[in-house]
């Protein structure tokens, strides 16, 4: 934790609920809390999004991730929420994606951060615009592979694995994070 960070707004915090029961989330919570609140509980929480299962759009992305922490957090009462939500954007006749990452605490305070911008190749822009496949179905359709959004994602795929998704989901959770890090500048 960085000197400016809070400690001893972290040190109180005793449970965090993730509105997702996808491993890939849970694990990349559970690194990026670790490194803030060790002594942290992180639990999963299997709640809805209220958005569509494929979003598209930074904006539909940001509210399913807002939708998942926060219902995670009331669900279990815990001290924060964290919520993880990917999507796909349109733009100039391409495609690409997006994710975004909430974390909400017992005020109402908010912390939002993403987002990740990779190209999709056509063929997967493809089945999700006219299949309505959701990314990682289309991508274990298109490598051959199954359950991608649980494992290495996407990302994983199409960077070779230089990068995989807990990695990805790691960063953005960070961002969310920062004004809670670093209130004073807030």
């Amino acid at each position: 934790m960085s000197s400016l960070a809070d400690a001893a707004a972290f040190a109180s915090i005793r449970l965090i609920a993730v509105g997702s029961t996808n491993p890939v989330k849970l694990a990349a919570a559970r690194a990026v809390i670790g490194r803030v609140a060790a002594g942290a509980r992180v639990e999963p929480v299997n709640v809805s999004s209220t958005v569509s299962d494929q979003p598209f759009g930074d904006e539909e992305t940001i509210r399913g991730a807002l939708a998942r922490a926060r219902r995670a957090r009331e669900a279990i009462e815990g001290d924060l929420g964290i919520g993880l939500e990917g999507g796909v954007v349109e733009s100039n006749g391409s495609m690409r994606t997006c994710a975004w990452a909430a974390v909400v605490d017992r005020s109402g305070n908010e912390g939002i951060g993403g987002s990740l911008a990779m190209p999709l190749p056509n063929a997967v822009a493809r089945l999700i615009r006219e299949e309505g496949l959701e990314l990682g179905v289309a991508m274990d359709r298109l490598t051959g592979e199954y359950n991608v959004k649980h494992r290495q994602g996407a990302v994983g795929i199409l960077t070779a694995g230089l990068v995989d998704r807990q990695a990805a989901y790691e960063v953005i959770l960070t961002y969310a994070l920062a004004r809670f890090l670093t209130p004073a500048l807030w």
